[in-house]
C-alpha cells in the first residue's frame, strides 16, 4: 500500500491519497522540486514522526515498485522528488544495496540520500547490515529527535548535491571539471602502479612498525575512521595509530588547546602542537610520516589518489558544504597535497589559507602538477613540530 501525506491534513492526522492524486498534486511546476520524504516500510510510528518534520512524505510497504514511482514522478512535469529516501532494515540485504546501487547510477536521483532505519536491531544485526547495504547513513529513526533528524538529512542532502549539481551550475565550473578530468585513467592506473609496488616493497617496514606499535601501548595496530573524500564520498581511512586508545573521546577537553583556534561557526579544523595524547612511538611515526603509510591501501582500493587533498574527519566535513568551500572535493583525497607541501609544519597557517590551497588544487590541478608535488613532498615529511 502506497500513501502520500499532505500538508493540510497532518495538523490532527495523516491524509492519504492515490499514486493517482500524487501524480496530480506533483504537476505543478516545470523544473524539479525536492520536498518530503520517502519511507520505505511499515513502521506507522516512523511515518508519523516523518511527518511531523516534513509535513508532507510518500510512503510504501515494499521495494518492489519504489523505482518505478521515482521515475515516473522524475519525468513528469513539476515533479517533485524527495528531500530524503528512508528504509526501514528488514528487508533482504541484496535488495536493498540493489535498490541503493539504481539510486547511484541515476544521474538525478543519486542526489538523494539514501538512508537505513536500523530501529529495533541488535548490535550484531546492525553489523551485517553495515557491511552488506552501505547506505549513505545509518540511523535509529525512534532515537532522533525531529531537529536533529532534520539538521542530518540536510547535511546529506548536501553531500549528495555537491557533486550531482556542480557540472550544470556554470560554464566555469564546467571548464574546471572538464579540466580535472583530463586522463582520470591514467592517474588511476598510475595510483594503482605506485601503490602496489609501494606496499610489496615496504611489508617488511610495516611489520616492524606494527610490532613497536603493539609493544608501547594497548589498542589495534591501526587507526581506522571515516573520512570524507572526493564528492564528500565517505570511506575507512587507514593509518598507524599513533595516539592512546580512544583518543577520539578527549576532543572536547581539549578543543582550547586547537591550533587553529577555530570559531563556533564556520569551518573547523582540529590539530594540537605537543598533542598530550600522542604515543611515543607515535610522535616518532608523526614526524616522519611513517603514520601515513597504510594511506598506500586506500590508493590501491581507490579511495584516494597518491595526490589530492587531504580526506577530513566527517566532524569537519560537515562545515564545508556551502558553495564557497564545497569546491575543494571536487579533488580526489590525497595522501599528499599542496598545502602539505607548501605549509606543512606552519603553525600560523589559518583555515581559510589551507582552503584556499584546496580549492586552488581542485580547480587547477593535472598531472604535472601531481609530478611536481611528489617531487617535492620528500623534502616536507621532515616537521620541526609534532603535529
Amino acid at each position: 500500500m502506497d500513501l502520500l501525506f499532505l500538508p493540510k491534513t497532518v495538523e490532527k492526522h495523516p491524509g492519504f491519497i492515490t499514486r493517482t492524486a500524487y501524480r496530480t498534486f506533483v504537476h505543478t511546476e516545470a523544473t524539479i522540486r525536492y520536498g518530503g520524504f520517502y519511507y520505505i516500510g511499515k513502521n506507522a510510528a516512523h511515518i508519523e514522526k516523518l511527518v511531523g518534520v516534513y509535513k508532507r512524505g510518500y510512503a510504501s510497504e515494499g521495494l518492489e515498485n519504489v523505482k518505478t514511482e521515482l521515475l515516473r514522478s522524475l519525468h513528469q512535469e513539476g515533479n517533485l522528488l524527495p528531500e530524503a529516501i528512508l528504509c526501514e532494515a528488514k528487508f533482504d540485504y541484496s535488495s536493498i544495496r540493489q535498490f541503493h546501487q539504481f539510486l547511484r547510477k541515476h544521474p538525478i536521483l543519486s542526489s538523494i540520500p539514501f538512508i537505513l532505519d536500523a530501529s529495533g536491531l541488535n548490535e550484531r544485526e546492525l553489523d551485517l547490515y553495515k557491511a552488506n547495504t552501505r547506505p549513505d547513513e545509518i540511523i535509529f529513526l525512534q532515537n532522533l529527535d525531529d531537529k536533529c533528524l532534520k539538521l542530518k538529512i540536510q547535511f546529506l542532502r548536501k553531500v549528495k548535491s555537491a557533486v550531482s549539481s556542480a557540472p550544470a551550475a556554470h560554464i566555469e565550473e564546467n571548464v574546471v571539471i572538464n579540466k580535472f578530468s583530463i586522463g582520470p585513467l591514467s592517474k588511476r592506473a598510475f595510483d594503482v602502479l605506485v601503490s602496489s609496488i609501494a606496499l610489496l616493497i615496504l611489508s617488511p617496514l610495516f611489520l616492524l612498525l606494527a610490532v613497536a606499535i603493539r609493544i608501547e601501548s594497548r589498542g589495534p595496530i591501526f587507526y581506522i575512521a571515516q573520512r570524507a573524500g572526493k564528492g564528500y564520498r565517505i570511506f575507512n581511512f587507514y593509518k598507524f595509530r599513533t595516539m592512546h586508545q580512544d583518543a577520539d573521546k578527549r576532543i572536547a577537553e581539549l578543543t582550547h588547546l586547537n591550533q587553529y583556534n577555530a570559531e563556533t561557526s564556520g569551518p573547523v579544523f582540529f590539530k594540537i602542537n605537543n598533542d598530550p595524547r600522542i604515543t611515543r612511538i607515535g610522535s616518532l611515526l608523526r614526524n616522519t610520516s611513517l603514520d601515513e603509510l597504510p594511506q598506500l591501501f586506500n590508493v590501491f582500493l581507490g579511495h584516494m589518489s597518491l595526490v589530492g587533498n587531504r580526506p577530513l574527519p566527517l566532524y569537519e566535513a560537515a562545515t564545508l558544504t556551502t558553495d564557497n568551500y564545497a569546491a575543494r572535493f571536487m579533488a580526489p583525497a590525497g595522501i599528499t597535497g599542496l598545502w602539505q607541501v607548501k605549509k606543512r609544519g606552519n603553525k600560523d597557517m589559518s583555515v581559510e589559507e589551507r582552503i584556499n590551497m584546496d580549492i586552488d588544487y581542485a580547480t587547477k590541478c593535472s598531472f604535472a602538477t601531481d609530478l611536481w608535488i611528489i617531487a617535492n613532498t620528500p623534502s616536507a615529511l621532515l616537521q620541526k613540530e609534532n603535529v
